[in-house]
């Protein structure tokens, strides 16, 4: 089915049709059935699905339409500030030809342009829960007056510890029956069905639960490796596979950090991206990797939701995942929007053991392929020694 087929408002049918979108994909017909008549919704849906189109469609279609009261305002709860990012500027793509006037909202930067950008009004606020919480307690967010909604990627928010604070925004919002509320998430667990059954208002449910939760064009394949050699592996199938891009995945940020600089000592133009950089650094990184200016960025999980990177060839499990949901949405950064791309894993004797679980979970076996010898690549940056400041200032090494 093609978005023109949908009564949606004029000037948002010629923002669709800007972003290049004509037919909808699977979710987006699923669930703009039921919201664009302003019922409540829990989605069920993998990433790369196009569900951040689905629920934005939604709250423009029904403001321009003037069915959400004058003054309501519409609010998209995410968990992380690159999932933030990235959702505004989708908005403000599709914005493009009706004006309203949209902001996001997180931590880790200062409050002097957030609080410039509520005392002049938004229409539409995104932002994570602590930020919410905070604007709200000094009164510079009024939760009455939202209404409609989004809880995106909820199993996430609530994995992180957001429950407590989300409860609490949810209390300070108008009740259920008095505005729209839409949760999406890729495992809708009992958490997320408690919260759907106290705060949403008879919601719908809309799953769209593939044969398997990774898509079928992505190319899976593993690698059993020791430890010790794990990098000259990976170096070998860079160097034979080319990649235009790559996005590496590691367990810990110590790791991330030393990945990416042995990679500039062997050649290859790296960045990484962990937790504790500063937030103006990590949003450059990112948009530098988007831009192309360097072809590989080695990152931690804070990476492994809510970054769109747009033909992204490949993901490298420099680390398999502990978590099995995680190994999904790592692999779920490429092969969007209908493109192919490859998923290749390193199990070592630190992570071997995560393997079932993630088999289990995804209900296939993933290939595994023998390293030849020539496939091995002499490691430049052998005996360097890397200190980050992780380890200066004595900080977590977890992401």
């Amino acid at each position: 089915m093609n978005f023109n087929e949908l009564k949606l408002d004029s000037h948002l049918l010629r923002g669709i049709a800007d972003r290049g979108y004509t037919k909808m994909t699977a979710v987006q017909e699923q669930t703009l059935a039921i919201t664009l008549r302003g019922r409540d919704v829990t989605v069920q849906s993998q990433t790369g699905t196009g569900k951040t189109a689905a629920f934005l469609i939604t709250l423009f279609d029904r403001m321009r339409k003037n069915d959400v009261p004058q003054g309501g305002k519409a609010l998209i709860m995410v968990p992380t500030r690159e999932l933030a990012v990235q959702i505004e500027k989708e908005a403000l793509l599709l914005n493009r030809r009706m004006g309203f006037t949209i902001g996001s909202f997180f931590g880790g930067v200062g409050y002097a342009k957030q609080l410039a950008q509520l005392k002049k009004g938004l229409d539409i606020v995104i932002g994570t829960p602590g930020r919410l919480m905070d604007l709200s307690a000094r009164g510079y967010l009024n939760l009455r007056d939202i209404k409609i909604l989004v809880i995106d990627e909820a199993d996430r928010l609530f994995d992180m510890g957001f429950l407590p604070d989300i409860q609490k925004l949810l209390q300070k919002m108008p009740p259920r029956n008095k505005r729209q509320t839409m949760l999406f998430s890729a495992t809708l667990n009992r958490v997320s069905q408690r919260i759907a059954a106290e705060y949403l208002n008879n919601p719908t449910p809309v799953e769209i639960t593939p044969d398997r939760l990774t898509v079928d064009n992505i190319c899976q394949e593993i690698y059993h490796v020791k430890s010790h050699i794990k990098i000259n592996l990976m170096l070998g199938i860079l160097k034979t596979q080319a990649p235009q891009n790559a996005l590496i995945f590691t367990n810990m940020r110590h790791v991330a950090f030393r990945l990416s600089k042995r990679l500039q000592l062997n050649g290859f133009h790296s960045q990484y991206l962990t937790g504790d950089l500063p937030q103006k650094q990590r949003l450059k990184v990112i948009d530098n990797f988007r831009a192309g200016k360097f072809a590989i960025l080695v990152a931690t999980d804070v990476a492994a939701r809510g970054l769109q990177i747009d033909d992204l060839e490949m993901v490298i499990n420099f680390d398999l995942p502990q978590d099995c949901e995680n190994y999904v949405h790592r692999i779920g950064r490429t092969a969007r929007a209908g493109n192919s791309g490859k998923a290749i894993s390193l199990a070592s004797e630190g992570t071997a053991g995560h393997l079932d679980a993630i088999e289990s979970y995804i209900g296939m076996k993933i290939p595994a392929l023998a390293a030849e010898f020539e496939l091995y690549e002499t490691d430049s940056s052998e005996g360097y020694k890397f200190e980050s400041t992780h380890q200066k200032h004595g900080s977590r090494r977890y992401a």
